[in-house]
């Protein structure tokens, strides 16, 4: 994938500058800048890597700005590749950083924050199933993606301003991840990785973090697109502008669908996240293991949360040994229910 420069306009005449960043090897993403009011806002900061944020300085200077113009650091949620090149930015700027409050810890006190979900993670990948070597490896890579960022100040969160921040209103979208946030300005929406081309964004269980998770994802994918509704542009994190979301609302929830009934035909026998995992994904290694294995125990953390599926093996898991699952119905009968879930109960009012 590559990625390019681009200026929108907002129908209330907001100037949008869009700046292409690479921000890990052959992985792109996008930061905004807006000017509105003779005020200039950056909608996110790249991964901090040399290679992004050189990226982002020649980005600016091409919208022509510069880092000391900026006067808001607006983020759309706390994922390195999103916030961490606040790290190298904040020392060129005096803009006021916002972000959820949810992800405020993340990004304003690192160090303790990375502890803590490590300690998480790592419990998680022992409850999965996979060996300790493998698990070591893992936990390595994951640290290891979140090791240039340093500890930066949130000056604001938005519920501290009722989700609206100058001309940006704001929506809670949690699932991705728990302080994501949607922006809207006039007719344009800033969705972050809410809806990404081809696939769904990445997902890890809830027992890793509070406000992840299918159930929040789904949840939230509702609620944009209500909220967005009779929006002109989708602006995301990763791709190019989207001007039907309700269709990649729907392409997302099939590609859930579609994963998830290969989970369903495999738990016709008791099986280890890990075991389920290696079963649908194939063998993988490295980052892409790591997002493999924890987007396995997102949809099997539904699966049971939901009572489709049971845990045949107490005994042994009350001894610290991981859980086995097995489907409590036939094949067919748990994705028909599984369908209506995901295709009916999402489809709520939402109170905007």
């Amino acid at each position: 994938m590559s990625a390019s420069f681009a200026v929108f306009e907002s129908a209330g005449g907001a100037k949008i500058f869009r700046l292409p960043l690479q921000v890990f090897p052959n992985f792109w993403a996008y930061a905004y800048v807006v000017q509105h009011d003779q005020q200039t806002y950056l909608i996110d900061t790249g991964s901090g890597t040399d290679t992004s944020h050189e990226g982002l300085l020649n980005g600016l200077k091409q919208a022509g700005f510069q880092p000391a113009d900026l006067t808001q650091i607006l983020l759309t949620h706390a994922h390195i590749d999103h916030y961490g090149g606040l790290s190298k930015l904040k020392p060129l700027t005096s803009a006021k950083i916002g972000c959820h409050e949810l992800d405020a810890q993340t990004v304003s006190h690192h160090d303790e924050n990375l502890a803590l979900m490590s300690k998480r993670f790592a419990s998680f990948l022992t409850e999965a199933g996979l060996a300790k070597d493998e698990a070591d490896s893992l936990l390595d890579i994951y640290r290891f993606t979140k090791s240039l960022y340093q500890s930066v100040p949130v000056d604001f969160t938005y519920e501290s301003k009722n989700m609206q921040v100058g001309p940006f209103e704001m929506i809670h979208v949690p699932g991705h991840c728990a302080g994501h946030v949607a922006m809207r300005l006039d007719d344009v929406v800033f969705c972050g990785d809410m809806v990404v081309e081809g696939v769904t964004p990445h997902l890890h269980p809830e027992t890793i973090g509070a406000y992840n998770g299918l159930d929040h994802y789904l949840e939230s994918l509702e609620k944009l697109r209500v909220w967005a509704d009779g929006a002109r542009l989708i602006l995301n994190g990763h791709n190019d502008v989207i001007t039907d979301l309700p269709e990649k609302v729907d392409a997302a929830r099939k590609h859930i669908l579609h994963r998830m009934s290969k989970i369903a035909n495999a738990l016709a026998e008791p099986l280890t996240i890990a075991e389920v995992c290696g079963t649908v994904y194939g063998r993988l290694e490295g980052y892409n293991q790591l997002l493999v294995i924890e987007k396995t125990g997102a949809y099997v953390e539904y699966f049971y949360e939901h009572s489709m599926i049971e845990i045949v093996n107490a005994d042994e898991v009350e001894q610290g040994l991981p859980a086995r699952y097995r489907r409590l119905r036939g094949e067919d009968e748990m994705l028909e229910e599984l369908e209506r879930k995901v295709k009916t109960e999402t489809r709520m009012q939402v109170d905007t």
